[in-house]
């Protein structure tokens, strides 16, 4: 196929063991018996002397048959025409040539093995006894070369495609194992995310109401044991409420309890709440709401957290300070989520800047986007959800 490259022989050849290695020289010799048993009876010393030798040679040389394998072919092939102990080691190279599979070698040593074995039937072959070679007994001879030859290709070749589908089976086996890998990574990695942000969304919000609730409480000197009282009870009941969100969380990561993510989630109804809750708390805040119509609970539950995010950071850097917190938008222009705050003094709770990270998240994650800014003395945090999400 145009475009697709073959790959290497070299990267799909097993690594031979000491048997495999011994069970391919007892077949070459196999082969080479075969011949040499009905000739060497009759056969000179010296003749049988040659083809040993020249034999012996082959079957060394057919040891580096992986590495030259068109050469050692080539030189066993001329050996097997003059040596009947040659030819085993001739068919062995033939073979492993053929498992390669690229025409280009098969073609030119296919011919040359055929050349060979005729070389042989009619030059060589002088056993004594040997009556003449008539036009049948040639095309005898003939046609079983072209058989043996066609045998040991195919052979070949079918060992070499079998080869490369184990080699690629594996390498798909690998690669699936390693996606599959990355996969569950990422699927943790995604899933810390979300527990972060679940915990620094509901957490940070609930600590940081402590945190002015009990710094104002601190300041303050004209309170009587009764407002101090309902003050301390206040903060107690939002540390409750932190604890049991602790929990909850906690019991995700453990196991055990109930996923945040299946339990009841704040809409798009529970912003009103939320700024009253900020208000009862002794923050000043404006909002105005500007969305006609309800946004889907997805989209309501981010700008939740928007908002959310927004009174926290107000608490926590500017401190006294006025926010305005608008929501304006339609369901043909998306909603718009814009929270504007003085730059304070500071205060004494620390920030670690994970919550822009996180909203900024939510936000890809509903195919918005979240940007915050610096105007003269005003921190403004403005995101864009859209409706259909």
């Amino acid at each position: 196929m145009d475009g697709v490259q073959q790959r290497s022989p070299d990267d799909y050849q097993p690594r031979l063991s000491l048997w495999g290695h011994i069970w391919r020289y007892l077949a070459a010799l196999a082969i080479s018996v075969v011949g040499l048993t009905s000739s060497a009876g009759v056969w000179p010393e010296w003749r049988l002397a040659v083809d040993l030798s020249i034999g012996v040679v082959a079957l060394v040389l057919v040891f580096w048959r992986r590495r030259w394998p068109f050469a050692i072919a080539t030189i066993t092939a001329i050996a097997g025409a003059f040596s009947i102990l040659a030819a085993g080691a001739s068919a062995l190279a033939l073979v492993s040539l053929a498992t390669r599979r690229r025409w280009g070698e098969i073609i030119p040593i296919s011919l040359l093995s055929f050349v060979q074995g005729m070389f042989w039937f009619a030059v060589m072959d002088v056993t004594p006894g040997k009556g003449p070679q008539t036009l049948g007994v040639w095309g005898l001879n003939a046609g079983v070369n072209v058989v043996v030859v066609a045998a040991l290709v195919a052979w070949g070749m079918y060992i070499g495609s079998r080869r490369e589908l184990i080699a690629t089976l594996r390498v798909r086996a690998e690669t699936a194992e390693a996606e599959q890998s990355l996969r569950v990574s990422q699927a943790r990695e995604t899933e810390r995310r979300r527990i972060a942000r679940e915990m620094h969304d509901v957490l940070a919000h609930r600590i940081s109401h402590i945190s002015m609730q009990a710094g104002a409480l601190s300041y303050r000197e004209d309170l009587s044991a009764d407002q101090v009282r309902g003050q301390v009870g206040a903060i107690r009941d939002v540390a409750h409420t932190a604890l049991e969100d602790l929990r909850t969380v906690l019991g995700v990561l453990r196991g055990t309890g109930e996923d945040p993510e299946t339990a009841p989630q704040p809409t798009y109804a529970d912003v009103c709440r939320l700024v009253e809750e900020a208000r009862t708390g002794g923050m000043n805040v404006d909002f105005e709401d500007e969305v006609e119509g309800t946004p889907p609970e997805t989209i309501g539950r981010s700008i939740y957290r928007v908002v959310q995010e927004g009174i926290t950071n107000a608490r926590k850097h500017a401190p006294g300070a006025h926010l305005e917190v608008t929501l304006r938008g339609s369901e043909e222009d998306g909603i718009t989520v814009d929270l504007r705050n003085r730059l304070g003094f500071g205060s004494n709770t620390p920030g670690s800047g994970l919550g822009l990270i996180g909203l900024s998240e939510r936000a890809d994650l509903a195919g918005g986007r979240l940007g915050h800014r610096t105007e003269k003395d005003v921190f403004i945090l403005e995101a864009w959800l859209p409706w259909g999400q």
